[in-house]
């Protein structure tokens, strides 16, 4: 889910004003500090003299802000089949239209079907549907090039940023489903235009009766429902125009894909897990987690306190010193540590949107636990172990520990598996060097893909990750790309020696 954030508290718009823009609440005392790195006088001397300018760029914020798209939600499963078939019919009417081109043109290479101007019909149609058939593009979008052609992975891209919004009639028969009727008199004030919109439902914002400032995310009509017909539907789909490759087998992907979906649609799951969260992180000084309104919450509403703040790929403005966007990146990098090995509680969804940078209290703001996941003790131990055979350059520890995981089949020749060790190798890069690591300037990512792209076509790696491990791959990946957008460079190898010295079975 897109992130909350906007202006200051009590700025929100009342019934029939002109809807804002952007907009955010809440914040409390504290400073964040580097992982090991105490807090000093000189460093919040510095927090305080850039606080000014937060508030500035705050403000900026909410005068730049724009106002979202809206378009009513397909809720029945007749409909939401008729727009996927209407997308195949689009896919091939676009495939008949290119082999004229090309006809025309004297060129007869490549598919008809897998062109750009196909792969934009795919992310329009589904930034329409939105529910799980738009979540399922956006998971795919993260498997990159390893297993979609290159004009269908950067296109899909897109489906990470903003949804079509419901339009009001549709949202207010949602509200009256979840609440009852006259459900507009437990509020103060309600904001009709949406801070954003995202696969699964849209945030607006609240004043409650009382004087409460709250976040209300709410979720689309039909979504819960469509999940395993939207999923089977739109893989066929994919599969028979072949932008999705024939010879991979999704099933296991699909069925880890359908159970995620369904632990998301369930809004009283995320309320306990930011409960939970908010339990697990409430000594650390670094984050804050929105509290739960309980009364307000069903499970199709979740109802949270008003984070303000400001996207935290922000702190890479002029406004922020070098040393900040160090510290948090540090202690996002610490803090994925901790879930892994600690918690063993994950929240999977990396997408810098969920997290917000709080200038009053120096802190980065944690908004969306959809994504959170158990993370079986056996995984985090298997993890914890390729960890420690980076760290010591021991690839036949790295070989074992990948086959366990299930990445490397048992019995692989001997090319095969040297090429995945290298690959396993290659993505820890970050902590096996002693030193501090740029990630703004590293190109690990392109190498990352580059190598993918070697395994699946010149080693015949086409199989996605073991099921149990693809959020957890997503949330490592993810992080890797936070500290690139923030600018960070800290010393990672050093963080995760630490980490991995509290576990119990520490060698």
């Amino acid at each position: 889910m897109r992130s909350v954030f906007g202006r200051p508290s009590g700025a929100v718009r009342r019934r029939g004003q002109a809807p804002p823009e952007s907009g955010a609440a809440g914040v409390v005392d504290g400073e964040c500090a580097a992982p090991g790195r105490p807090r000093t006088a000189s460093s919040s001397a510095r927090g305080r003299a850039g606080r000014a300018g937060c508030a500035a760029r705050l403000n900026a914020v909410v005068a730049r802000g724009k106002k979202q798209r809206r378009s009513r939600v397909p809720t029945g499963r007749l409909e939401r089949l008729a727009r996927i078939g209407l997308l195949a019919g689009e896919i091939a009417a676009g495939g008949v239209a290119e082999g004229v081109r090309r006809l025309a043109g004297g060129d007869a290479s490549g598919s008809l079907l897998v062109t750009q101007a196909n792969a934009e019909r795919l992310t329009h149609r589904l930034s329409g549907m939105r529910g799980a058939a738009m979540k399922l593009g956006q998971l795919l979008s993260m498997e990159g090039e390893d297993l979609l052609p290159p004009e269908v992975a950067s296109a899909l891209l897109m489906l990470r940023a903003d949804a079509d919004a419901m339009p009001p009639s549709q949202l207010r028969r949602v509200l009256g489903r979840a609440w009852g009727k006259g459900w507009e008199g437990r509020f103060r004030e309600f904001d009709w235009e949406p801070i954003a919109a995202a696969s699964i439902g849209q945030v607006h914002r609240a004043v409650a009766a009382d004087g409460r400032e709250l976040a209300l995310k709410i979720q689309y009509p039909g979504v819960s429902r469509s999940i395993a017909s939207d999923v089977d539907n739109l893989a066929a789909t994919l599969r028979i125009s072949r932008i999705l490759p024939r010879d991979v087998d999704l099933r296991e992907l699909i069925a880890e894909v359908k159970r995620q979906l369904r632990q998301e649609v369930d809004y009283r799951i995320e309320a306990e897990h930011l409960r939970r969260y908010g339990a697990l992180l409430a000594d650390e000084p670094c984050f804050r987690v929105p509290g739960v309104v309980k009364e307000f919450t069903t499970t199709r509403v979740l109802a949270m306190e008003r984070l303000i703040g400001l996207p935290i790929e922000d702190l890479r403005g002029p406004d922020h010193p070098r040393e900040r966007r160090d510290r948090v990146g540090a202690a996002l990098f610490q803090l994925l540590l901790r879930e892994l090995f600690g918690y063993r509680f994950v929240q999977t969804d990396p997408n810098l949107a969920n997290y917000l940078w709080l200038p009053e209290s120096q802190q980065v703001g944690l908004v969306d636990l959809g994504a959170a996941r158990e993370i079986p003790e056996r995984l985090a131990r298997l993890y914890a172990q390729l960890c420690r055979a980076a760290l010591r350059g021991d690839r036949r520890e790295l070989g074992r520990a990948a086959e366990e995981m299930g990445f490397l089949p048992p019995g692989e020749p001997s090319e095969r598996r040297e090429a995945l060790i290298d690959f396993v190798e290659l993505t820890c890069e970050p902590f096996a060097t002693g030193s501090s690591y740029d990630f703004a300037a590293s190109d690990l990512p392109a190498r990352v893909r580059e190598a993918a792209t070697r395994l699946a076509f010149r080693h015949g790696f086409r199989k996605p990750p073991p099921p149990e491990t693809l959020f957890v791959q997503r949330k490592l990946g993810g992080t890797f790309l936070q500290c690139a957008r923030l600018g960070a460079c800290f010393g990672a190898r050093a963080i995760l020696e630490d980490e991995l010295a509290r576990l119990p079975d520490a060698a």
